[in-house]
């Protein structure tokens, strides 16, 4: 996630909260009394104490001696985004949606994605340029090779019949007796 600072009268500053060290976050949950996994879910939720914690700590970096109580953003100054990474598996993750339901098609989802990822998404042109992808050109699932995307007959989802007597498959080996 990436938090956007906006100072007032500032330009936006933007804060990588993947990029914080072990030590970085252990500071941050001392500091704002919550979790690591707590933080990450409050980012998604633009949650005031977990924002504030991940710019301050990053900004201790340049500036050592920035104690938490000097750092007091107004609350509309900060706002969550996801990062590129973040956007590719949502992006990834809804348009596999469409497999596995045959009335959600691409273009619906493309339609969704397009009406409000751009606006979570700290790079909105890159969310806009990977749904237009995914819709012109839809991509083969990971588990596919390139010579099985495109091969012209279709991988069967029976087991074959095993050629060889002794190597039997699991779906036809006897099933073995527990020795528990």
């Amino acid at each position: 996630m990436i938090v956007v600072y906006t100072p007032e009268g500032g330009q936006p500053e933007q804060y990588d909260a993947s990029s914080l060290r072990v030590s970085e976050a252990a500071i941050v949950q001392r500091t704002v009394d919550m979790k690591w996994q707590d933080i990450k879910e409050g980012l998604e939720r633009d949650d005031l104490d977990a924002m504030r914690g991940i710019v301050w700590v990053i900004k201790k970096r340049s500036n050592p001696s920035l104690r938490f109580g000097e750092f007091d953003p107004g609350v509309d100054d900060m706002v969550s985004r996801m990062d590129r990474r973040e956007v590719e598996a949502y992006v990834e993750q809804a348009f596999s949606a469409t497999l596995d339901d045959s009335e959600l098609t691409p273009e619906t989802v493309a339609g969704i994605l397009r009406e409000r990822l751009p606006d979570v998404a700290a790079d909105p042109e890159h969310a806009r340029a990977l749904i237009g992808a995914r819709v012109t050109s839809p991509k083969a699932p990971a588990d596919e090779t390139p010579d099985e995307a495109t091969s012209p007959s279709p991988t069967s989802n029976e087991p074959e019949t095993s050629t060889s007597d002794s190597s039997p498959t699991s779906s036809t080996s006897p099933l073995q007796p527990s020795t528990t």
